[in-house]
């Protein structure tokens, strides 16, 4: 009987192991597909207001490199990572790069638009501000994190993204290249 149990334990080890083996290939060709038909870019919807802007589609943005940028005023983390942003917009925004904010609160207080006003004042945040107070476009991007980058390439598929701090000259490389790119 223990010379039957080995025999099925080790049976049962290698189909474990074909299993995952057979799982991994997929996952692998599933990665490689997405990767050469990137997802199309999710729409900015059910804003409440725009500050330093007229309303914005993703639509009417084809031609041109997007980065959406999901805060809110009062996150430290977001507060640490506009810097970068700013200085993308400023430095990129003639070449072809749109940045647009998207001001998800995480708070009832940060639903205010005049808070929100008085919060991109402070910051000096020349580009479009999106105040995406139901939560509408966060959820359209199935998004989970402030702060939350989503780039998207000329012809408005998702091609990067990147949730919190940090990777700032890997964000950087990826806005150069896709700028670069034919439209």
């Amino acid at each position: 009987m223990p010379a039957r149990l080995k025999t099925l334990a080790t049976l049962g080890s290698f189909i474990a192991l074909a299993l995952i083996a057979s799982l991994a290939a997929t996952r692998g060709s599933a990665i490689s597909a997405a990767e050469h038909h990137p997802p199309a870019a999710p729409q900015i919807t059910g804003i409440d207001s725009w500050i330093n802007s007229p309303p914005l589609t993703l639509p009417q943005l084809r031609g041109k490199v997007v980065l959406v940028d999901f805060w809110t005023y009062s996150c430290v983390n977001c507060v640490n990572t506009l810097p970068y942003v700013k200085n993308w917009y400023k430095q990129y925004g003639a070449q072809g790069l749109q940045v647009i904010g998207v001001h998800t609160p995480e708070y009832p207080f940060e639903r205010d638009a005049g808070h929100v006003s008085a919060a991109v004042r402070k910051f000096d945040i020349r580009y479009p501000v999106a105040l995406d107070n139901q939560y509408a476009t966060w959820n359209a991007f199935d998004n989970q994190y402030w702060p939350a980058l989503y780039l998207f390439d000329k012809t408005g598929h998702v091609v990067y993204s990147h949730f919190g701090e940090g990777d700032y000259a890997q964000t950087e490389a990826k806005i150069r290249e896709l700028l670069a790119q034919p439209g």
